[in-house]
């Protein structure tokens, strides 16, 4: 056994000895670069030998060999901090998670007390526990169902806002304001009505402009330099219906759909709503026209927070105007909510207000396609209106107005042909096409633009100005430059030249920013 000890002994010293010998020589190795006597001991010794030149290069030598060791000590000051900070982290997150923990037994302990109450509630109501549910939804208990109901603060119901208006809207019923007039006159009344009531002014033309694109898509973009009365034509409007339009103020921070119609948290059990939500449930009690101003809308990117409304917009059926708010659905959800699923009404319209300038975001040909924009770019001027009220309208009316337009006033023949032929043009000189969504929305739009007291060419000048020369931006303006002026002759040929000064104006500003 003794024998065994010594090798054990003499066996591990080989390895312990190599280790203190790696300790000792790294803590003999900093006392040797710390050892300014020997360096001075050297400088003594040769010193009597060196010429000026050489003492230059000796204090070169000293002022190098100063800096690394202040590099080594600097180094060494980093790493001790590091180390102090990561174990400071990890202080913290264990502190952290001990208390996470703690906060989980205590909501534990309040889902445990809140069972407990809704136990109480139930049992006042005459049920068993557990028995609810299955009692409720018996059609011959329809008494006890509003009891409960009216427990709207037990926090049961993840929609509290579209319940509240379920309740709101129990016994209403569509009303009919009988509603007569033309849209000529329609123009007339809301240009009267913002200027007596509102002293807001703008001409005959805007407005009609305004009410065209109302027919021609449901989201219309106000757009132009700011203070010129883009938010305020939607606000105006809103007023004149008797509907407040719903105002969303866009925020740089929107990134999807959450932002406008809200989201289901998780942890409480509760659907966040939005006011953009409870407008449209709202309008799908009514038959009156509503409206929901998105201001400022490209101060994020308009394709992130409304593509999927872009995209539902776009539906031939209204049928198919369906979004998903939740995946599944509960006893107590709304009562327009089917499976989670809302119908996005019919009777309201999104318009944009946009700004043009450094701090927003280009807006998307696929924004632009879907939409019609109109230019607000000057104020209108002040004039003697007549006083007019406020009237209520029916989105059918409204709407059958739109339908009855458009077939009184179909593109002539002519001006089908004409557009055709500067399609072509417009393909074989700037390699842009006009699509067949842009040509249906066009027709929707001059006709109604006909009807509200316009002219066809007018009309197909400013919706060709505004949806296909806008592309032109895209484009290097150095390198078609040259054709802008065949262009616009094109268009003195083809319409004349006392026509189409919206595209021409257009074209011309174009060709000064080169």
């Amino acid at each position: 056994m003794n024998t065994f000890i010594r090798f054990l002994y003499e066996f591990m010293s080989v390895f312990f000895n190599g280790l203190f010998t790696i300790g000792q020589g790294i803590v003999s190795g900093i006392t040797q670069m710390f050892n300014f006597s020997e360096y001075l001991y050297i400088i003594q010794f040769y010193k009597n030998d060196f010429k000026v030149s050489e003492w230059i290069l000796v204090i070169i030598a000293i002022v190098v060999l100063l800096i690394l060791l202040g590099l080594i000590i600097a180094i060494g000051w980093l790493l001790i901090r590091k180390y102090i900070r990561f174990r400071k982290t990890l202080v913290e997150q264990e502190s952290m998670l001990n208390e996470i923990a703690e906060l989980n037994k205590k909501v534990t302990g309040l889902v445990k007390e809140k069972e407990e109450i809704l136990a109480m509630k139930v049992s006042q109501l005459g049920l068993k526990p557990g028995e609810e549910a299955e009692v409720l939804s018996e059609e011959d208990n329809k008494d006890k169902k509003e009891e409960v109901e009216t427990l709207d603060d037990d926090g049961n119901y993840r929609f509290s806002k579209l319940h509240a208006i379920d309740l709101q809207f129990r016994d209403y019923k569509v009303q009919n304001y009988n509603n007569t007039f033309t849209l000529e006159e329609l123009v007339e009344q809301f240009r009267n009505f913002a200027a007596s009531k509102l002293r807001l002014y703008y001409t005959t033309n805007m407005i009609r402009l305004f009410i065209s694109a109302l027919s021609a898509t449901k989201l219309v973009i106000l757009q132009g330099i700011s203070g010129t009365g883009k938010t305020s034509l939607a606000y105006a409007w809103g007023k004149f219906i008797k509907r407040d339009a719903i105002i969303a103020s866009v925020q740089p921070s929107w990134r999807d759909r959450t932002e406008l119609f809200g989201y289901f948290n998780e942890f409480t059990k509760k659907f966040n709503e939005t006011d953009v939500l409870k407008g449209m449930y709202i309008a799908g009690y009514t038959d009156d026209v509503y409206v929901t101003v998105l201001d400022e809308m490209n101060i994020a990117r308009v394709e992130y927070y409304f593509a999927e409304m872009l995209s539902i917009l776009e539906m031939p059926s209204r049928d198919e105007w369906v979004i998903e708010l939740v995946p599944s659905s509960w006893d107590n959800d709304p009562k327009k909510l089917k499976n989670g699923k809302l119908q996005i009404p019919g009777n309201m319209w999104y318009i944009g207000t946009i700004n043009n300038d450094d701090s927003t975001f280009a807006v998307t040909d696929k924004v632009y396609d879907r939409a019609m924009p109109i230019d607000i770019n000057d104020k209108g001027q002040v004039f003697t209106p007549v006083d007019t009220e406020a009237m209520n309208i029916n989105s059918s009316y409204l709407e059958g107005l739109f339908a009855e337009a458009k077939q009184k006033h179909p593109l002539s023949e002519e001006m089908e042909q004409k557009i055709s032929d500067m399609d072509d043009y417009v393909i074989k000189h700037f390699r842009i096409a006009f699509g067949n969504r842009i040509v249906k929305q066009m027709r929707d739009f001059v006709a109604t633009y006909i009807e509200c007291g316009g002219t066809e060419v007018d009309g197909v000048d400013y919706y060709i100005a505004r949806k296909i020369l806008r592309k032109f931006e895209q484009l290097n303006l150095a390198y078609i430059r040259d054709e802008i002026d065949g262009f616009i002759e094109y268009l003195n040929k083809t319409f004349g030249k006392e026509n189409f000064n919206e595209c021409k104006d257009y074209l011309l500003r174009l060709k000064k920013l080169v």
